[in-house]
C-alpha cells in the first residue's frame, strides 16, 4: 500500500511538471515563425495540400464515408436500429442458407455432420464449444464466423468497449452522450474487429480477460472505486462481437468462475469493487478431448452456460482427406522446377494418415491429425524437386521410393503407444506399405497384370531407387511386355518423368500382392521373380 501510495506522489509531481511545459510550450511562437502557435507551414502551404488530393480512383469511397452518420443524432435521423450480436448473426446466416451461399468456405467433410449443427446454435443464439482433437478445423471455423457479422456498425468514437451509441453500458460513454446528446461522435467498427482469441495458458490471468485497475488512472487523481480507473481484458473489448477460448479446460478454474459471472450475472469484481457491465458478446470455445480429462476440466456452471457442444471429427473418407491436402501443403511461386504430384501418391499419403488413426501401435487420445497428410505430401514433393535437380530433369514427380523419406515428418506429429522398444520406422514403414496395397488394388486388379509377371521368369530382374532416371524407366517399360498398357490405365502423358513414377508403383503393387520378390542391393531395389 505505500508503495502505491508514492507511485500516485510520483505520477501526480509528474504531471504538473508535464502540464508547466505544455503551457510554456502552447503561449511561444517558434523562432523565425509567422503562422500562429498549433498551426505548421507544411499545413499551410498549397502544393502539399494539392498533393494530398484524392485520385478519382479514391473519391467513389470517400464519398461512401463521408455520407456515414457521424454523430447521434445523424445515426439516429438515418433509421438505424442496433441490434444484439445474437440477432445480427442469425439474420445474416438465414439470409446465407436462403440464398444457397457457402457459410464456410475451405471447411471440407462437414457438410452433413458440424456445420448444421453449428447453424442450429446460431439460428437458436446459443454460444458453442467445439470438442475435438487437434488439427480438425476448430479454430478455422471459430475465425470463420466473423463473416456471420454486418461489414460495419457504429460505435461511441474512442469507446474502449465498443458501445452501443443508443445504449452505453461503460461509465465513461454514458458521461460523453450525457453531456453532448445528439452531437455525440460516433466511429464505425469493421467486422474483422469485431473479433477476438485468446490461447488460455497456465499464466493467464483475470486481468488479461476482464481487466484490472490501471495504477496510471489512479495517479491521475481518481479512486479505486471509481469505474473509470479500469483497464479493461480481452472480453470486454470485444464487446457486440464475437470472442473465442482455444483450450478452454488449460484455463484455471477460478478465472472460469470470473468468465461465467460475467456471462450470467453480467457483472464483474475488481479489487473488491462490483461493476455491472451487460455486455453483448457471442462466446466460443474449444477444447481436446485429452486435455479436457488430463490437464483440466470445465466447471460445471460455464459448461451448462454453453448452449451448443459440437464434437468435430477427421475426414471420413479419402477424397475429403486429398482435397484438404491439396487446399493447405505449401507451395512456393516463382521456382524455374515444375513438379507434377500423381492422383496414386495423393491416395497414399491420405492412406498412410487413415491407417495411422486405426493403428493400436499409434495413441488415439491425441488423434492424428490432417497437418500430417499435409507434411508427407510436402515431404515427397521436396524429394523429387532434389532429385530432378540433382539428374537435370525438367519434371518433379514424386515416386513410391520417396515415400521412405516421410518419417522425418510423421513421427513428429504422431505419438506413439509405447516408449519402451518401439520402432518408429517400422511402424511407419509397415503403414506405407499397407496404405500401398490399398491404394494399387483400387486401381489394378493383380491376375490383369500377369503378362508383366511373366516377363520376371527365366532371371529377368529391374533395379529401381530415388535417383534412377526417368529414362531408364521408360527403356523398362518398352522392355516388359504389358507394362506401357498398365500405364495408361494411370495416365495418358507420355512424358518420362510422370511414367517413371507409374512404373515404379505397378512394380512395387505387384511385389506387395506376392507376385514379385524384392530385395535391397547397394541403395537400389530389384525387383525379380
Amino acid at each position: 500500500m505505500e508503495l502505491l501510495n508514492n507511485l500516485i506522489l510520483i505520477f501526480r509531481r509528474k504531471k504538473k511538471e508535464i502540464k508547466g511545459v505544455r503551457k510554456q510550450v502552447s503561449s511561444a511562437p517558434e523562432e523565425g515563425s509567422t503562422h500562429p502557435a498549433g498551426k505548421s507551414e507544411q499545413n499551410n502551404n498549397p502544393d502539399n495540400i494539392r498533393r494530398n488530393e484524392p485520385g478519382k480512383e479514391n473519391k467513389e469511397s470517400i464519398n461512401k464515408v463521408q455520407n456515414k452518420p457521424k454523430t447521434v443524432g445523424e445515426l439516429r435521423a438515418s433509421g438505424y436500429r442496433p441490434v444484439s450480436i445474437r440477432e445480427e448473426m442469425r439474420r445474416n446466416i438465414i439470409s446465407m442458407i436462403k440464398g444457397n451461399k457457402k457459410i464456410f468456405p475451405g471447411i471440407i467433410g462437414y457438410d452433413e455432420t458440424v456445420i448444421p449443427q453449428v447453424e442450429n446454435a446460431i439460428i437458436s443464439g446459443q454460444d458453442i464449444i467445439f470438442l475435438g482433437e487437434r488439427g480438425q478445423a476448430k479454430s478455422r471455423i471459430m475465425r470463420l464466423l466473423v463473416e456471420l457479422l454486418d461489414e460495419e456498425i457504429p460505435v461511441i468514437k474512442g469507446c474502449e468497449i465498443n458501445d452501443n451509441p443508443f445504449s452505453p453500458i461503460c461509465k465513461s460513454c454514458r458521461e460523453i452522450v450525457a453531456r453532448d446528446g445528439d452531437a455525440t461522435e460516433i466511429s464505425w467498427l469493421s467486422r474483422k474487429d469485431r473479433y477476438g482469441e485468446k490461447l488460455a495458458t497456465p499464466d493467464t490471468t483475470i486481468a488479461d480477460l476482464i481487466g484490472d485497475v490501471d495504477p496510471i488512472k489512479v495517479a491521475e487523481g481518481r479512486y479505486l472505486s471509481d469505474e473509470l480507473t479500469i483497464h479493461y481484458g480481452l472480453i470486454p473489448r470485444t464487446n457486440r462481437g464475437i470472442f473465442c477460448i482455444n483450450e478452454l479446460p488449460d484455463l484455471a478454474e477460478r478465472l472460469q468462475v470470473g468468465l461465467f459471472n460475467l456471462m450470467e450475472e453480467s457483472d464483474i469484481q475488481i479489487k473488491g469493487y462490483r461493476i455491472r457491465l451487460p455486455l453483448d458478446i457471442f462466446l466460443v470455445a474449444s477444447a481436446n478431448p485429452e486435455d479436457y480429462t488430463s490437464r483440466g476440466r470445465i466447471i460445471t456452471p460455464l459448461k451448462d452456460r454453453y448452449g451448443a457442444q459440437i464434437r468435430t471429427h477427421y475426414p471420413v473418407t479419402i477424397k475429403d482427406e486429398v482435397t484438404i491436402v491439396e487446399q493447405e501443403w505449401q507451395r512456393f511461386s516463382g521456382d524455374e522446377l515444375e513438379y507434377y504430384v500423381p492422383d496414386y501418391i495423393k491416395e497414399v499419403i491420405a492412406e498412410i494418415t487413415h491407417l495411422a488413426r486405426k493403428s493400436p501401435d499409434i495413441s488415439q487420445r491425441s488423434g492424428v491429425s490432417v497437418r500430417v497428410s499435409i507434411a508427407n505430401q510436402e515431404t515427397v514433393v521436396a524429394n523429387a524437386i532434389r532429385r530432378a535437380i540433382t539428374l537435370g530433369e525438367k519434371l518433379a514427380v514424386p515416386r513410391i521410393s520417396d515415400l521412405g523419406y516421410i518419417l522425418a515428418s510423421t513421427t513428429g506429429k504422431v505419438e506413439m503407444e509405447s516408449f519402451e522398444d518401439t520402432d518408429e520406422e517400422k511402424i511407419v514403414g509397415d503403414l506405407t506399405r499397407k496404405a500401398v496395397l490399398g491404394v494399387f488394388n483400387r486401381h489394378y486388379q493383380p491376375g490383369e497384370l500377369e503378362d508383366i509377371v511373366q516377363q520376371f521368369n527365366g532371371g529377368f530382374s529391374v533395379e529401381t531407387s530415388e535417383t534412377t532416371s526417368a529414362r531408364s524407366y521408360v527403356r523398362n517399360m518398352k522392355e516388359i511386355r504389358g507394362m506401357a498398357k498398365a500405364v495408361r490405365v494411370m495416365t495418358d502423358s507420355e512424358t518420362p518423368e510422370i511414367v517413371a513414377s507409374i512404373v515404379e508403383f505397378i512394380l512395387e503393387g505387384l511385389h506387395l500382392n506376392k507376385r514379385l520378390n524384392k530385395s535391397r542391393v547397394q541403395g537400389k531395389t530389384v525387383y525379380k521373380r
